[in-house]
């Protein structure tokens, strides 16, 4: 993923007094990868609800014809 591009530029504050900007960096590229990967999940989930949908229409035209070809042929449904 993205952090191993980053690997070599954080530089992490030591406990003497360091400065903080490595861990900012790395809490932001972890911030943005999070965000990347919520952003596909939900891509993901929409697309699948979608595609529950279109089966769900698809199911009622199905039942519909067949019903439809039941009483054609004089077939009595139970």
């Amino acid at each position: 993923l993205q952090l191993a591009s980053y690997s070599g530029k954080f530089k992490m504050a030591d406990n003497a007094g360091g400065d903080g900007d490595g861990v900012q960096d790395l809490t932001a590229v972890v911030q943005n990868l999070l965000t990347q990967m919520q952003t596909k999940f939900q891509d993901m989930s929409d697309q699948i609800v979608g595609r529950i949908d279109e089966m769900g229409t698809r199911i009622d035209d199905l039942e519909k014809n067949l019903s439809d070809l039941m009483e054609q042929a004089g077939v009595d449904e139970k």
